[in-house]
């Protein structure tokens, strides 16, 4: 099973983050529910999303505030923002994407244009969640077969090391600790040894490379690993 998006919704209206979670966990998001900015800061802190759902006006820390905090931050500089305002002013729209949201959905909105913008926004920042199949550098994951391979080679994985490196090849580049990816692969939910990440690395790295073969997954000292294409 590949890894479903995750997107964290920040929006204090129950009844509204209730009717999003529904609907997007429908559409085969995971979802988490954020009651006001400060609550969303933190929990992007312990488990990065693919994208974040905003709402402009929240208690304690506002939408804009969390999206010009999160710009600033190397790990969240590039998180796909979809802000949602009852303000509908040409000024406010402006202001809401000179902070950095990549969309901006006015209240009330139709669910379905809602999902086509989450969508769109996710195609155009990270093509690797929309895709079937999805390449980086000599690497091909195929979704629907299950299939991986590497310059043509068929490469035989275990579940565990399939949603690794289904999770890796959806961030090219970006590094991720530990404990991200444990959240990511394992769910949060589950209890699991930090060093299970390092054993389950060595192995999609031994499936992935002859002897010959660059390494594409680079450890980074102190900081985890990340999927790199062959310098």
């Amino acid at each position: 099973m590949s890894v479903k998006p995750y997107i964290i919704i920040a929006e204090d209206e129950d009844a509204l983050s209730t009717l999003l979670q529904y609907n997007l966990e429908k559409e085969g998001y995971e979802i988490g529910i954020a009651a006001d900015g400060e609550d969303a800061l933190m929990m992007i802190d312990e488990r990065l999303p693919d994208l974040l759902v905003c709402d402009w006006m929240m208690p304690k820390v506002s939408g804009i505030e969390v999206t010009r905090r999160l710009r600033v931050q190397p790990e969240t500089r590039n998180l796909p923002i979809v802000m949602l305002t009852a303000r509908s002013e040409e000024t406010d729209r402006i202001r809401g994407l000179d902070t950095g949201a990549d969309d901006y959905v006015v209240k009330p909105f139709s669910m379905v244009e809602l999902i086509a913008r989450i969508r769109a926004v996710l195609r155009r920042i990270r093509p690797g969640l929309s895709e079937e199949k999805v390449e980086f550098g000599e690497i091909t994951v195929d979704r629907l077969s299950h299939r991986v391979q590497r310059a043509g080679r068929d490469i035989h994985l275990g579940p565990t090391e399939y949603r690794l490196l289904d999770y890796l090849i959806q961030h090219p580049r970006r590094v991720f600790s530990r404990e991200q990816l444990l959240d990511a692969v394992w769910g949060n939910d589950v209890y699991v040894e930090a060093r299970t990440v390092d054993v389950h690395i060595g192995r999609l790295r031994k499936a992935l490379n002859n002897d010959s073969d660059f390494d594409p997954i680079r450890t980074v000292r102190s900081a985890g690993y990340s999927l790199d294409s062959q310098a």
